[in-house]
């Protein structure tokens, strides 16, 4: 199933990240002669680690990061995270970046979970959102950013689900993306997010 998902977006968006002057807009899109619309990430809503309720429409004047992840994740979660980690470094002082993560399993992490999960992190941003919500609407959510997320029981932890890191725009637009669990892609993503400001220069 991630094999085949994971080909698919490959030959959907290209290899990767981009080096031109604008990124493109990734996934399907329609053009009615007129006007192209562009595919987009629907509208959610879920509380942070600070049991404050984070939706979409929060994040829509800003340009932002997003995986998905669990914090008892065996697997894959944690060199996604340290990825992350480089990511919020390297964005920390710039105030219309947010990152977001979203957890896999809510059952188990529960806002104060992820609050705990952050501090052991050393994350005590305000920038940076570790969000908490319905299990299956999140699982859905996941194609909106080309994540594969489902539960098996087979699987470590008992959820499958790929490494992804996300950029999406202030418009809820896929503009890059990087393999969380390559390292050697995070230097290019974050490039990826300047050159996405740039945009709203």
């Amino acid at each position: 199933m991630r094999q085949i998902y994971t080909y698919l977006f490959a030959v959907m968006v290209g290899f990767g990240c981009h080096t031109e002057e604008k990124l493109p807009y990734l996934g399907n899109s329609t053009d009615d002669g007129e006007n192209v619309v562009y595919h987009k990430i629907r509208p959610f809503s879920y509380f942070n680690q600070d049991s404050i309720v984070i939706t979409s429409d929060t994040l829509k004047n800003y340009v932002y990061v997003a995986d998905f992840f669990f914090t008892s994740c065996p697997s894959i979660c944690p060199k996604v995270m340290k990825e992350m980690l480089k990511i919020h470094e390297a964005v920390k002082n710039h105030t219309e970046v947010r990152l977001v993560s979203f957890t896999i399993d809510p059952k188990r992490d529960t806002p104060e979970k992820l609050k705990i999960y952050a501090d052991n992190l050393g994350v005590h941003s305000k920038n940076w959102h570790f969000l908490s919500g319905e299990k299956d609407f999140t699982l859905d959510l996941a194609n909106d950013f080309f994540v594969v997320a489902l539960e098996d029981p087979e699987a470590p932890g008992g959820f499958d689900h790929s490494g992804k890191i996300i950029l999406v725009d202030k418009s809820g637009h896929v503009r890059s993306f990087s393999e969380g669990t390559d390292s050697s892609k995070t230097d290019q993503f974050i490039e990826d997010i300047f050159t996405l400001l740039k945009e709203y220069e």
